[in-house]
């Protein structure tokens, strides 16, 4: 799915009145109606009070329409119309006087003057005083307003993206503070970002039957991984397939102390489907490896505590990941120098290979093309510095991995996907519950073991953290968030492939 700008979907809002055609009016109540349903089936409950607050642009005209659907269908509802300032839109001033002559419910318009109403504890209130289209932070009786919203003790729904919240920028001001969202046709790309969490509570997409044409011709660097996006990219195994068919992988992992941390990789590595592994680790790690996981095959560090050396032919294997555990000490960081420069494979770098790089910046020469970075945020700061917000670490994601000629992988809630082209691709799958200990070690070890089966560094990308995502989701459903441990996620690998998988 194609993530755009408030610009371009006023463009694409523009383009479908002219060519569908339809009247813009008609299309303000297509969209009601996408949120009316959307909204019936979460919240089925007809004595639950209902609240929709309009502001006098295009996204109160929807609130008004929204209002009527509801009312007509027996909800309990009151509207208030928030006349601060200005004059009601064409087809907010249309809807309002369908709310007045075809609606069930007690319509408010408010002023300067007026007191804003108390809201009943446990009520639902909708949010449709501003859009998408807002372009200066909220002031004045409007900001007020949206206060003391937030004060209620209600349940508060968004039209499209909640009031006084940027699309495409850093909200500088107040915004109304969601339990839900819905938003129509696409994502905003704020909604991939940390900083918009408290905002924008759970949300969710609906169609409003946008012009096709135009969305797909519409450039945009930004989309979002979906299910049947990573359906199309699955490969097809035949019956005389080999275990050579699908790949060696290396992997490069762990140190006293952390040799769980290859465990977890390797795990994982073999599940995601990689024919043969090979574990390079310290000799304090060979037991417990070959215990641990008997179908891989171990490599054994001349040192006993550490990497320091990976002196075999690295010709035999399709991918290497390395990172997991490895620590950062002088003689580790000379091993992972000396695999660069020696390495003509696809290379997954993670964890303390990333910290390596960190302190030893000349290595970032060093990265073969469509290498895969895998940071979390502290790691992406140890690299390329801090930044003040999410969109400018956003760009800042993008610029290097254009910069670099590599996948920048920066793992969080809405991992984002920045490639050396300059698209970015945002994955909404997962859970809190993978916020744990080896969930990145895990996803080390299933993009290691897809490269290793020849998926192009992208799909590698795109289906592995959708695989890592939907797999912790399966484990959440079994266990819960706060029992979820990392292990758990290569354990559902199985289930994750199958739900991808055409039933048979």
């Amino acid at each position: 799915m194609k993530i755009f700008s408030a610009a371009q979907i006023r463009a694409l809002d523009a383009y479908t009145i002219q060519h569908e055609p339809i009247s813009s009016i008609d299309l303000m109540e297509r969209a009601a109606s996408a949120f009316y349903e959307w909204f019936v089936c979460q919240f089925p409950n007809r004595h639950q009070k209902i609240y929709v607050f309009c502001g006098t642009g295009n996204n109160g005209g929807d609130g008004l329409a929204v209002a009527r659907l509801l009312s007509q269908n027996f909800y309990e509802v009151e509207a208030y119309l928030l006349h601060f300032a200005g004059a009601l839109s064409e087809d907010c001033a249309t809807n309002l006087a369908r709310l007045r002559k075809g609606g069930n419910c007690a319509i408010h318009e408010l002023t300067q003057n007026d007191e804003l109403p108390q809201i009943p504890a446990g009520a639902i209130v909708i949010d449709a005083i501003f859009g998408s289209g807002l372009n200066r932070p909220v002031a004045g009786h409007f900001a007020q307003a949206i206060k003391n919203l937030n004060e209620q003790q209600a349940i508060r729904v968004a039209i499209d993206i909640p009031s006084g919240m940027f699309a495409d920028q850093p909200t500088t001001g107040p915004s109304i503070l969601a339990d839900w969202t819905f938003s129509f046709e696409f994502p905003k790309r704020a909604f991939f970002f940390p900083e918009n969490q408290h905002r924008l509570g759970q949300w969710t997409v609906g169609s409003i039957g946008l012009h096709p044409s135009l969305i797909e011709t519409e450039p945009t660097p930004y989309y979002m991984v979906e299910e049947k996006m990573v359906k199309c990219l699955l490969r097809h195994r035949h019956r005389h397939d080999h275990k050579g068919s699908f790949g060696h992988a290396l992997l490069v992992a762990g140190s006293y102390g952390k040799i769980g941390a290859a465990i977890l990789a390797a795990r994982a590595c073999l599940r995601s489907g990689a024919g043969l592994l090979t574990v390079h680790a310290p000799k304090c790690g060979y037991e417990i490896l070959q215990i641990a996981i008997p179908e891989a095959m171990v490599s054994v560090d001349e040192h006993q505590f550490a990497v320091t050396n990976l002196h075999e032919d690295l010709g035999k294997y399709k991918a290497i990941g390395i990172g997991c555990g490895i620590g950062t000490n002088d003689l580790t960081a000379q091993a992972l120098t000396d695999l660069l420069q020696r390495n003509t494979a696809p290379v997954v770098l993670d964890a303390d290979a990333l910290n390596l790089l960190a302190s030893h910046p000349d290595c970032f020469r060093l990265l073969p093309k469509h290498s895969i970075l895998t940071p979390h945020v502290r790691e992406f700061e140890r690299m390329f510095g801090p930044s003040a917000n999410d969109f400018e670490r956003n760009d800042l994601q993008l610029r290097k991995a254009e910069e670099l000629g590599v996948f920048l992988i920066l793992k969080g809630a809405n991992t984002a996907i920045a490639c050396p082209n300059g698209h970015c691709f945002f994955n909404n799958n997962g859970n809190p519950g993978m916020a744990t200990g080896g969930s990145g070690d895990v996803l080390t070890g299933i993009l290691t073991g897809l490269l290793a089966q020849g998926y192009p560094p992208l799909e590698a990308c795109q289906l592995g953290v959708y695989l890592h995502g939907l797999a912790g989701d399966l484990a959440m459903k079994d266990l819960e968030q706060e029992a979820l441990l990392a292990g758990d996620i290569t354990a559902h690998l199985g289930r994750a492939y199958k739900l991808l998988k055409p039933i048979a």
